[in-house]
């Protein structure tokens, strides 16, 4: 894929690259993120997925509800998602764009986007089932970016940034949920430990491809509790729509195999931080003790019933959306609301943010 790239002066470089928001955490020694670079699923796609040719998208109404002037972007719920609040909170910019966005612009590279395409995992064929961005092709797209990037700020520029920025790289739900439960074909050639396997094999090679390319400080996040979302309590998670074990079972065992992987990495990768980011325990919390965190409701989305709507099956036809989406930790049947998500990126970054120094 190739994609145009606009030319613009010094001084918008130079705006992009040293006027920043205020940050609302404090990092140590005076250290500075220079930007965030993401890769995985629809967690932290901003849009990727608008102009490909696939069901998981979700750039229509009411998607984006209470975004900025109400509009959809392609993010997976109705306002913002965990990098926007993340680079909000580091103090680098508002939002964290979609890289095929076709309305970026020269002067978001510096700073940081997403490669992520909802319906990603690590797993191949999980990607290619939903017709979406391989986790190859968001490396591929990286690399387009990286000669931007030189051509944009120089060779000695890109190389700072790169050293500075996080790397974040968040997979794995959809092979669990829409790959291996949802389709006999992993099934019938894994079982579970085995598919876990699988999975941080293919994770393990994906950071160290990352490194290769410049990458220093890169966070892995965790499987969340997956059979605890709205979608799979009622495919699989019986009459009283309980979470689905099997599920979560699966998440716990992929997250210890890839918790250890990565502590293995950090004596081959030479001046690399390399970060397991665990959101299982923190998600599973905010679920099994909503009111701790100001939510009433955990097994249902917002949108429509609640039970099964998600991408195109959210849309302006759904009969009901909920009035007030804050007592709400889902806005679909799979994706979390912005004010969850609030929660989770403020604990995640205050526990981990010091890891990256």
């Amino acid at each position: 894929m190739k994609f145009q790239f606009l030319g613009f002066s010094c001084l918008a470089i130079v705006f992009s690259l040293f006027c920043t928001n205020e940050a609302a955490v404090k990092l140590p020694n005076n250290e500075t993120v220079s930007a965030v670079i993401v890769f995985g699923d629809s967690i932290v796609d901003p849009g990727n997925n608008n102009n490909l040719i696939t069901l998981i998208k979700c750039d229509f109404p009411p998607y984006g509800r209470d975004f900025m002037g109400g509009k959809p972007t392609g993010r997976f719920n109705e306002g913002k998602i965990p990098t926007d609040l993340m680079v909000e909170e580091l103090g680098i910019k508002e939002l964290l764009p979609a890289y095929l966005d076709p309305n970026l612009q020269p002067t978001d590279l510096p700073t940081g986007v997403s490669f992520a395409s909802g319906g990603a995992g690590y797993d191949p064929l999980t990607s290619s089932m939903a017709s979406v961005l391989t986790l190859s092709d968001q490396l591929r797209l990286y690399e387009e970016y990286l000669g931007k990037l030189k051509r944009s700020v120089g060779e000695e520029k890109t190389s700072d940034i790169l050293s500075k920025a996080i790397f974040l790289v968040v997979a794995s739900s959809d092979d669990i949920a829409n790959n291996y439960f949802g389709t006999p074909f992993r099934r019938l050639q894994y079982n579970m430990p085995s598919y876990a396997d699988l999975l941080v094999n293919y994770s393990s090679s994906f950071v160290q491809d990352l490194y290769n390319l410049g990458a220093r400080k890169i966070g892995v996040f965790s499987a969340p509790p997956i059979g605890c979302v709205p979608s799979q309590r009622t495919l699989a998670g019986g009459i009283l729509r309980n979470c689905a074990t099997t599920h979560n079972q699966l998440a716990q065992m992929f997250n210890g195999k890839l918790s250890s992987k990565l502590d293995s990495l950090k004596t081959k990768l030479p001046k690399a931080k390399v970060v397991y980011l665990d959101i299982y325990t923190h998600l599973l919390d905010i679920i099994e003790n909503p009111r701790k965190y100001g939510f009433e409701v955990v097994d249902r989305g917002c949108c429509g019933t609640g039970m099964i709507e998600t991408t195109i099956l959210c849309n302006r036809l759904t009969p009901v959306t909920c009035p007030n989406v804050s007592e709400y930790v889902f806005w679909d049947s799979y994706h979390p609301t912005e004010l969850a998500y609030k929660v989770l990126v403020h604990e995640v970054i205050q526990k981990y943010i010091y890891s990256f120094f």
